[in-house]
């Protein structure tokens, strides 16, 4: 199944999406979905990040040809986690906006999963069942102040620095998928899920010895090579097989 979020007339909801048309719901999905018995076209609505997550839990180094391509270092033993905050989180078709003095503000095209309930001190093997479904997500980065910090938690978060979109689909088989990103039309990154390090699944399991995850929260999964800077005026679109095209345009602040 296919879940939006949206907004009309300033109310908004969540629905479940087919064809062109939104069947709204009613209730918390994640839990149950249940139909309100209202339904829009799907050009009568504005669609906003498909959900509103307490936390984002990011993945960096999770596809072999990314780690090369910023110099020739060691795969990690284990999953490299940083934070995302929610408060930069934005929708489809929302500006990014290019810090006052930024230099270098990245793409990075990823598969997201959200998190269908509590999860705590799982094994991968358990993991599919806290997992409701995927979505698009791009990683936007200022890579001069990530580098300056020697961390990634500055340089990850400034405002509007986390699109996630345009859906959530359930029922996909996410180490088969094919992932790409387009600056302005030309693809930049272009692979599969089969080429992570580690499955959805396996980063769960390894996040959740530590952190428990709650119903809502996302889980990003990494990023193939081929990442590169925008500019003001830019379109990048994050495309994720069977899940849809993630698009937003660059604005200077």
């Amino acid at each position: 199944m296919k879940f939006a979020r949206f907004e009309k007339d300033s109310m908004t909801g969540h629905a479940v999406v087919e064809d062109n048309k939104l069947k709204v719901l009613k209730g918390d999905f994640l839990t149950e979905v249940a139909f309100s018995g209202q339904e829009y076209n799907l050009d009568e609505v504005r669609l906003l990040a498909p959900v509103v997550p307490g936390k984002i839990i990011a993945v960096g180094l999770n596809y072999l040809d990314h780690i090369k391509e910023f110099g020739d270092r060691p795969v990690p033993e284990n999953p490299t986690l940083f934070l995302k905050i929610p408060s930069t989180v934005i929708g489809p078709e929302d500006d990014i906006v290019l810090p006052k003095d930024y230099q270098r503000v990245d793409y990075e095209a990823e598969l997201a999963v959200v998190i269908s309930k509590h999860c705590y001190d799982v094994t991968a093997e358990e993991a599919g069942d806290y997992i409701f479904g995927a979505t698009c997500l791009n990683d936007v980065t200022e890579r001069v102040v990530q580098k300056a910090d020697g961390q990634w938690t500055r340089g990850k978060n400034f405002p509007t620095f986390c699109p996630i979109g345009p859906y959530i689909v359930t029922g996909l088989e996410l180490t088969q998928l094919d992932i790409c990103s387009r600056l302005n039309g030309e693809v930049k990154q272009s692979s599969n899920t089969c080429h992570f390090l580690w499955t959805p699944a396996e980063l769960i399991s390894f996040i959740s010895k530590s952190i428990p995850l709650e119903a809502g929260d996302v889980v990003t999964t990494g990023t193939p090579s081929g990442v590169g800077p925008m500019k003001p005026g830019d379109c990048i679109e994050i495309d994720v097989e069977g899940v849809g095209i993630l698009r937003n345009h660059t604005v200077k602040y």
